[in-house]
C-alpha cells in the first residue's frame, strides 16, 4: 500500500500544503520515513492524517470562486467503530465550510470497506450546503461500499451511482470535472 499515492497530475495546478485557506496548510510529508498506516500496512506520507486511525486522504482541488473541492480517501470507513464521519466533518469540512466550499467531490477507489453507523453528520454537512446550492458527489467507490452506503440510507446526503462510479476522472482538469459532476447531479435532479 505504501506505493500508493495520491493523484499528483493536478499538483501544478494546487497544493493544500501551499493555500493557507486549506485545513492541512504548512504540513510537510516526510519521505525518509512512512509512519502511517493502514491495519498494518504502511501508506504514502502525502496522504493526510485528519484524526482517523484507518482512513486518511487528500486534498487534491479546491476553487473557492466556483465553491468546490476534490478529494480523494484511502482506507476503510469505519463510522461505527471509529467514527471517521465525525472527523472528517468537523476537521476538514467545516473548515472548508467557513471558506466557501460547498460542493465536495470524493473519489473513493481507495476505499476498502464501510462501515455505517448513524446519519447525523452526514444529514448535518448536507443541511450546511444544501441552501448555498451544495452537493456531495461520490467518485468511483467500490460496489460493496456503495451497496453499505446505500443501505444505511446515504443517498439521502450524498450523490453516488452508476454514472459517478464508472468517471474517468484523471483524463479532466478539476474545472471540468466539476462541471461535468455537476451536470450529472443536475440532470438526476431533475
Amino acid at each position: 500500500m505504501h506505493q500508493l499515492e495520491p493523484f499528483y497530475n493536478w499538483r501544478d495546478l494546487y497544493t493544500p500544503e501551499e493555500d493557507e485557506r486549506s485545513p492541512f496548510y504548512g504540513i510537510e510529508s516526510d519521505y525518509s520515513q512512512y509512519s502511517n498506516q493502514i491495519y498494518n500496512y504502511l501508506i504514502h506520507p502525502d496522504w493526510n492524517y485528519f484524526g482517523s486511525n484507518n482512513l486518511y486522504m487528500k486534498v487534491l482541488f479546491a476553487d473557492y470562486d466556483q465553491q468546490f473541492a476534490v478529494l480523494e480517501m484511502i482506507g476503510e470507513w469505519n463510522d461505527a467503530v471509529e467514527n471517521d464521519i465525525m472527523f472528517l466533518k468537523r476537521d476538514v469540512i467545516d473548515p472548508m465550510l467557513k471558506e466557501g466550499i460547498y460542493r465536495f467531490i470524493i473519489i473513493g477507489e481507495n476505499i476498502l470497506n464501510f462501515h455505517s453507523s448513524d446519519d447525523c453528520y452526514y444529514e448535518e454537512w448536507y443541511d450546511d450546503i444544501k441552501d448555498e446550492g451544495g452537493w456531495i458527489a461520490a467518485i468511483n467507490f467500490r460496489d460493496h461500499v456503495i451497496h453499505e452506503m446505500r443501505d444505511n440510507k446515504l443517498h439521502y446526503y450524498i450523490n453516488f451511482g452508476e454514472n459517478l462510479n464508472s468517471l474517468l476522472w484523471r483524463k479532466l482538469k478539476p474545472q471540468a470535472l466539476h462541471e461535468v459532476v455537476d451536470n450529472m447531479i443536475l440532470k438526476a435532479l431533475t
